[in-house]
């Protein structure tokens, strides 16, 4: 098996929990994203806001790990990615008129740095330590499928049996249904008399 080099392309350092707000500090991340060492030491160095020190000190942790770990020349890497996230935010309470409190809010940040080669290739292997090699994970069937096994073509395909045939059912006799009794048909005689007509009574006086 060839072995395989699962090192990440780049080399990170972080820190956490500055108190800095993370919206300060994102807008001095932005200012050397992209750019190389050199150049983000130079801008960090004018730059007046004050994440600007905490920033500084990230990149120098990150240059000095890929220095030490990996065998590389700082000056040759770039700012590959620079990203601040937010911390917990500390609560505190300040007296205002009227007996009233009024809080303020602390916020904390965590400032990343990567670091990474300008030809875009993968880290080498640390120092003293050989290359990983990559282990292939067997594959596991989904519950309720199993594989069947694989025949040869050689093997003759065993004869099916044959199923057996359903037996005929015993032809029953039909009975006859029983017909219903005819109306008697008026005759034409009866038909062609006039109806009497209905009498009223008379009233007695």
């Amino acid at each position: 098996m060839a072995s395989v080099d699962t090192y990440p392309s780049e080399v990170r350092a972080q820190a956490k929990y500055l108190r800095t707000a993370p919206r300060k500090a994102q807008l001095v991340a932005d200012q050397i994203r992209g750019r190389t060492v050199p150049e983000a030491r130079t801008i960090l160095a004018f730059t007046t806001r004050d994440a600007a020190r905490d920033m500084e000190k990230v990149l120098n942790s990150a240059v000095a790990n890929a220095e030490a770990n990996h065998g590389l020349v700082g000056d040759e890497l770039i700012v590959s990615a620079a990203f601040v996230g937010e911390g917990p935010t500390l609560k505190r309470w300040r007296a205002r008129a009227r007996g009233r409190a009024a809080r303020i809010r602390k916020r904390t940040c965590h400032i990343t740095v990567a670091l990474a080669r300008t030809d875009g290739e993968l880290m080498p292997a640390p120092r003293g330590q050989a290359p990983v090699q990559a282990e292939t994970t067997p594959v596991v069937p989904r519950r309720g499928k199993t594989e069947k096994p694989e025949t040869d073509e050689t093997t003759e395909a065993k004869p099916k049996a044959a199923k057996p045939k359903p037996k005929p059912k015993a032809e029953t006799a039909e009975k006859p249904k029983p017909k219903r009794a005819a109306k008697p048909k008026a005759s034409k005689a009866s038909e062609d008399k006039p109806k009497p007509k209905p009498t009223r009574k008379k009233k007695e006086t």
